[in-house]
């Protein structure tokens, strides 16, 4: 254990770990780790769909898709998109190829035009704040920072934000308007909410009505186990509290079809998607239809999702386990670090000593792998104990990936025995 080290044995180990550190640097690995990214074997499985045989490019309604129309999309594709977003086919909008311009969208409208008729728009409010789960996605952080909408961070448990904090904030403070949220395998820590959270989200009282939960279901069909996790239906539960225009809802198959080439969804409330529709209606004549269409046949249904899951899976379960493997041999036993061993979703949550998350990044940056900024999973790059590290193991082959680990682990322990020393 390196916190039980006297000073003269951590100088000698330093010493020794700065020459382990030189030897794995010297061998030029180059590896980008900084984004959740599938591999090309992912990609693969759904190359068959760019050769897919979509006859009249008719609808089963007898929609043409080469033609304008569908703004909301097509109904192959809205049923197809139901299951992940747990609703009926009237509260769907099917948009493009990213349900992160769908967040960007849905928060520029409530800016400008307010999130229903006759609502105030949230530009003409004095202060906008949101409750950010932290540590969370870099990427939701990053739209709320780019509207000027000031990020308070709650913390995350194991089933969820901490929801004492989460309802007392949003029933004392008119200014605070909502809340993104990644409910299952989360990003980054891997947490899928508890029943209890997802109903404490839709029955809360908040100080506005005009109070939004974005929930970011982008890894519900991502599992890495025979046995996923669940995850309670919000849209139900608020149905049941009378909430339920509290509540958008986006999930997309950029990471089940191919990256920035699938189709997203968003679902909420019949007046929502109502008041919604009405301003998709000036903005644009339609979404891409052929890929709608493409997406629906290929899958069919939610079953064909489910079966193809299972082969990216497959491919990425040995990449997650090698990097929990190499973890363990080499940080455990000298009690460095804690980190989560997801069931599903896209990273690996690691925490190392306080202090050592930024040096341990630059340190793995110059020995040739790259990975997310330290800091970046906390509103405004903030980790107020610089111990978060987000590892994306998907895309690198195993091979790389255990190089890339190699390096990793050893910086996390020259970064921990220079703060230890340091303290």
């Amino acid at each position: 254990m390196y916190q039980n080290l006297s000073k003269e044995e951590l100088s000698a180990l330093k010493t020794t770990l700065e020459k382990e550190y030189e030897a794995l640097k010297s061998k030029g690995l180059k590896l980008d780790m900084s984004r959740g990214k599938p591999c090309s074997e992912q990609l693969d499985l759904s190359n068959a769909m760019m050769t897919y045989d979509l006859g009249n490019f008719k609808t089963d309604v007898g929609f043409d898709c080469r033609n304008y129309g569908a703004l909301d999309g097509i109904n192959e594709a809205k049923r197809l998109l139901m299951p992940m977003l747990g609703v009926e086919e009237e509260c769907v909008i099917v948009g493009g190829n990213s349900s992160l311009q769908l967040m960007y969208d849905m928060l520029a409208k409530a800016m400008l035009l307010g999130v229903a008729e006759n609502a105030k728009p949230w530009v003409k409010c004095e202060k906008i704040k949101f409750l950010c789960p932290s540590p969370g996605y870099d990427r939701h952080f990053a739209i709320l920072d780019a509207f000027g909408i000031e990020m308070l961070p709650v913390a995350v448990n194991a089933d969820g934000p901490d929801m004492d904090t989460v309802e007392k904030l949003a029933a004392e403070d008119e200014s605070i308007k909502g809340i993104f949220c990644v409910p299952m395998y989360s990003n980054p820590d891997g947490f899928t909410y508890s029943d209890e959270t997802v109903r404490r989200f839709a029955s809360m009282k908040t100080a506005v009505s005009d109070f939004r939960i974005l929930w970011d279901n982008a890894y519900c069909v991502h599992h890495l186990t025979d046995t996923p996790d669940t995850l309670l239906n919000i849209y139900e539960e608020c149905k049941k509290a009378g909430t339920e225009d509290r509540v958008y809802i986006f999930v997309s198959t950029s990471k089940i079809s191919f990256a920035g080439g699938g189709i997203s969804g968003f679902a909420s409330s019949p007046k929502n998607v109502d008041f919604i529709r009405k301003q998709l209606s000036i903005q644009t004549i339609s979404f891409e239809r052929i890929n709608q269409l493409r997406h629906a046949r290929f899958f069919k249904n939610m079953d064909g999702i489910a079966e193809h899951m299972k082969k990216h899976r497959d491919i990425i379960a040995p990449k997650f386990d090698a990097v929990n493997e190499m973890l363990d041999k080499k940080l455990t036993p000298n009690g460095l670090g804690e980190w989560n061993i997801p069931r599903g979703g896209y990273f690996i949550s690691f925490n190392g000593l306080k202090g050592t998350a930024k040096r341990t990044v630059a340190l793995c940056k110059e020995a040739g792998v790259v990975l997310t900024g330290a800091g970046a999973t906390y509103p405004y790059g903030l980790d107020p104990d610089d111990k978060n590290i987000r590892i994306a193991p998907t895309f690198p082959p195993v091979d790389e990936l255990n190089s890339a680990m190699e390096i990793f682990c050893a910086s996390v322990k020259l970064a921990s025995v220079e703060i230890l020393l340091a303290n």
